[in-house]
């Protein structure tokens, strides 16, 4: 039996090469991965995010806010 939170390599496989995983080719959507980053199609090119995964999406907005605030406060004039 396969524990849902870390699934196998194979599975990971699968679900990676699985186009219908893949919105336009580059947005990663599987309502079965629980993953925050799941790496991308390429594994050497890093991580995206599981869209399906709402928790995901959170975590991306809140790095780009997190981003947003600190190229504002370094570009900010006195």
């Amino acid at each position: 039996m396969e524990n849902q939170d870390n699934p196998s390599q194979e599975t990971q496989e699968r679900w990676s090469k699985d186009p219908n995983n893949w919105i336009w080719g580059i947005f990663y959507y599987n309502k079965e991965d629980k993953r925050l980053m799941p790496p991308k199609k390429n594994p050497m090119m890093g991580f995206t995010t599981n869209f399906a995964n709402p928790k995901s999406v959170f975590f991306l907005i809140g790095f780009m806010l997190f981003f947003v605030f600190i190229v504002s406060m370094i570009t900010r004039k006195h």
